[in-house]
């Protein structure tokens, strides 16, 4: 059985830091891509430490689990070494985010309080990491996604909050031989659709259950289709935002709109949860699980999601 139910863990505060690229405007601003460094790697672990930093001014942290889009998650592991700080690094591309939140409420079962989820893109490192160098010019196709350049990073504590993580689906890697890196979101929608079927099924629940579904970056191509896979098994969605589409906005950005392991997150907790008007929430990180090399050599792309249900309690 790939889902999981848990007892009293909860999502608590959350630091986000985004550019101007999304049309969600946290507190913090990331003036230009640089951010007044002198590379783009540097940016981005800027990013990580302005909002860890807030963080820490009220939460000790027992434990941070973090991952970005860098080649061997190198960002965050940078970022990491200026914190006296135990540090878990994992990897599942743009599904990070809720893969960092089902260990660490499966560790909050020991004697650990609190752990800080952190997850980071920028739109410049990513593409390196990703397709090809910005200066390469590779041209963009109409079907392609634009990489956030933003970080958040949440508490999951034992501490009660409004917030309940209430069971969470482990998805598979699934592959379709589908070999076009640019259309992301086709390449994730099978598997998006395969650990919702299963967390349904885990859990003997309709979908009717749920209040709202949030996909992480599926992006418009990948949700129409995302929602085609589910009517095939007579799922209906009835409230359905895919982060990514709300998030970037700008047509000259990306006809798609926004990537990276940061729309989940930023949207859920600047946008969703301070609306206050849902009770049962589902969101599905969706990652494509490629790197430069895979690209290069022409091979089918594979791609993972998970699932968390959240509970807003009264």
């Amino acid at each position: 059985m790939a889902s999981i139910r848990f007892n009293n863990i909860y999502l608590g505060k959350s630091v986000s830091i985004s550019s101007n690229d999304e049309k969600i405007f946290t507190k913090r601003t990331i003036k230009d891509y640089y951010n007044g460094e002198k590379t783009f790697e540097e940016a981005e672990e800027k990013q990580e430490r302005i909002i860890i930093d807030d963080m820490l001014k009220s939460i000790n942290l027992d434990l941070i689990i973090g991952a970005d889009l860098s080649n061997q998650i190198a960002i965050t592991s940078k970022t990491m070494a200026n914190y006296n700080i135990p540090f878990l690094g994992i990897y599942n591309a743009c599904a990070s985010y809720p893969e960092g939140i089902i260990i660490a409420s499966k560790l909050l079962d020991s004697k650990i309080k609190n752990i800080g989820v952190i997850v980071s893109s920028h739109n410049k490192t990513a593409e390196k990491s990703y397709r090809y160098p910005i200066e390469y010019g590779s041209l963009r196709k109409k079907c392609e996604t634009y990489t956030l350049t933003s970080s958040v990073i949440s508490q999951i504590t034992k501490s009660k909050s409004n917030i309940k993580i209430e069971s969470c689906t482990i998805g598979k890697v699934v592959d379709y031989n589908f070999v076009d890196v640019k259309n992301i979101g086709a390449v994730m929608a099978p598997s998006a659709a395969s650990t919702l079927i299963t967390h349904l099924k885990d859990l003997k629940r309709d979908i009717s259950y749920y209040d709202l579904v949030i996909t992480g970056d599926l992006g418009k191509i990948g949700s129409k289709l995302f929602e085609e896979i589910l009517l095939e098994n007579d799922i209906t969605l009835q409230n359905y935002i895919d982060a990514g589409s709300m998030i970037i906005t700008d047509e000259n950005l990306s006809l798609m709109g926004g990537s990276g392991p940061v729309c989940l997150p930023l949207f859920l907790t600047e946008k969703i949860i301070k609306q206050n008007k849902y009770k049962h929430i589902l969101i599905i990180g969706t990652g494509s699980l490629h790197n430069v090399s895979m690209v290069n050599s022409k091979r089918s792309v594979p791609s993972i999601s998970h699932i968390v249900s959240l509970e807003v309690l009264n």
